[in-house]
């Protein structure tokens, strides 16, 4: 398409300054074809409510201020938004240029530039807007517009949309909507509403847009008294045409989660990840992984989780709001809000619950758990055992069916294991209780007393016998210990 000549900026505007920017980001809408008692600006796309993905988008560009214009759920779509917006009301619906008028006053003298977005587009990138951007330091109005017939997905959106109308130069002129004239569907280049405006131009005209025939006022219709009074408007292309898709149903929200992650996945292969099937990979915009990872099939990586280099993941496995090490091998486990450090082996069937914090060189096996607990370097947790509000000492061996009993039935209390223990098979530790390093279980026992350092507690209720043990605690050297008296019957022995 031709581009116009260079004119002049409004009357009382100068040229923008590249600090001068401000954000308006449209989120009064209902949503109610989504069919969802949740506001549709608050549904995730790559793990975050998509309006806060816009709220993100816009602040890449670095704005003097940004104002989020809410209706319908207003506290709910605040919230999601999340912090560093100003927000403004917008109490009837009455259009998007009502909307836009509601910002004036948190943006007036603020910004020289505002550039509108909508809470649906979080498939935007922001080199768009900064094209957008470069034009308008010459225009008084630059639109973001789509030239349909790439894609059935894209012009099945875009169906409704405006059209752009231009002369004879190839110079917009204006927006045709629906219902329109028969040229609406002879053009093909479409609205597709994202727009960056001088702001005094923008506030001059915005009150004085027509009320349309349903009694609302439209941005659309910024376009031709643009025009009209000798001012260029442009408009500029997205460079990836996925860009220009919002969401009105629950089959476009899943379209654009499934291009958002798309996206992440792409730029984790090309930073050196490893994926063996990357489309059963599902990402949250928020992870991290280091090169040379490697995350395998039906692997779910969730909120702010941090994969170091090196480590593997998966198969089926859901890692959420965790931090992983170097060399790491997590196998069908489930980690929540834990803390992994490097060369640990969790799984297959393991559960890792919030506070959990795995040092060094651990092994946990399948069907082990741990809650709010520290685990020492080198411990080994091979089966089926249950570890809350604990601290279990390095070097540890801790056998299969051991349970911390932690609550009581009205508080959580805490087990303290040394270094160098070792518990037994099917050890119930009824906390509070500590076990000085070096301490052993005998299978069954159940410990409801401290265990002196190299003690061997057996029973039920679990005594001392009298011969003293070898304590060998992970990080340094053997001591004995005196023998505790006590009577030991022959079970117990």
């Amino acid at each position: 398409m031709q581009q116009s000549e260079p004119s002049e900026p409004p009357p009382g505007t100068s040229r923008p300054s590249a600090d001068r920017i401000g954000v308006v980001i449209l989120a009064a809408g209902k949503g109610t074809r989504m069919q969802s008692r949740l506001s549709k600006l608050v549904h995730p796309v790559a793990g975050l409510p998509m309006v806060r993905q816009v709220v993100a988008l816009g602040r890449q560009l670095r704005p003097a201020v940004t104002a989020l214009v809410v209706g319908h759920d207003a506290d709910q779509v605040a919230a999601a938004a999340g912090d560093g917006v100003e927000v403004v009301m917008q109490a009837d619906q009455l259009g998007t240029g009502h909307a836009v008028l509601q910002a004036r006053d948190a943006l007036a003298d603020r910004a020289d530039l505002v550039v509108i977005l909508y809470g649906d587009t979080a498939l935007l990138r922001v080199e768009t807007l900064r094209r957008m951007l470069d034009v308008a330091q010459d225009a008084a109005l630059v639109i973001l517009t789509y030239v349909r017939g790439s894609s059935p997905v894209h012009d099945a959106v875009s169906a409704s949309y405006g059209r752009i109308d231009r002369d004879e130069r190839g110079r917009v002129a204006g927006i045709i909507e629906l219902p329109g004239s028969r040229r609406y569907d002879e053009i093909q280049e479409v609205n597709a509403g994202v727009m960056v405006a001088r702001a005094a131009w923008l506030w001059e005209q915005v009150g004085r847009l027509p009320k349309s025939p349903k009694g609302e006022y439209f941005l659309t219709d910024l376009v031709a008294p643009t025009v009209a009074a000798g001012h260029r408007v442009e408009a500029v292309h997205p460079s990836d045409p996925d860009e220009i898709l919002g969401v009105n149903t629950q089959a476009q929200l899943a379209d654009v989660n499934r291009i958002a992650m798309d996206r992440l996945r792409t730029r984790f292969l090309d930073a050196g990840v490893h994926m063996l099937d990357p489309a059963t990979v599902y990402l949250d915009s928020t992870v991290q992984i280091e090169p040379d990872a490697i995350i395998q099939p039906n692997t779910h990586l969730r909120g702010r989780t941090t994969i170091g280099r090196g480590s593997e993941i998966g198969p089926n496995s859901i890692v959420e709001d965790t931090t992983i090490g170097e060399r790491c091998r997590v196998i069908a486990s489930v980690l929540e809000q834990a803390w992994v450090g490097n060369g640990v082996t969790i799984g297959p069937f393991a559960h890792l619950r919030p506070g959990a914090r795995i040092e060094d060189e651990v092994e946990l096996g399948n069907y082990a758990e741990v809650k709010a607990s520290t685990i020492g370097a080198g411990t080994l947790i091979h089966h089926v055992s249950y570890i809350g509000d604990a601290t279990i000492g390095a070097g540890t061996n801790v056998g299969a069916g051991t349970i911390t009993c932690n609550y009581d039935g009205e508080q959580k209390h805490r087990t303290t294991v040394g270094e160098g223990a070792f518990i037994g098979s099917d050890t119930m530790l009824i906390a509070p209780v500590t076990l000085g390093d070096g301490a052993r279980t005998g299978a069954g026992s159940v410990v409801n007393r401290d265990v002196e350092p190299g003690q061997l507690v057996v029973g039920v209720p679990a005594r001392p016998i009298r011969r003293a043990r070898t304590a060998r605690p992970a990080n340094g050297p053997e001591t004995v210990t005196d023998p505790t008296p006590g009577d030991a019957s022959p079970a117990q022995s």
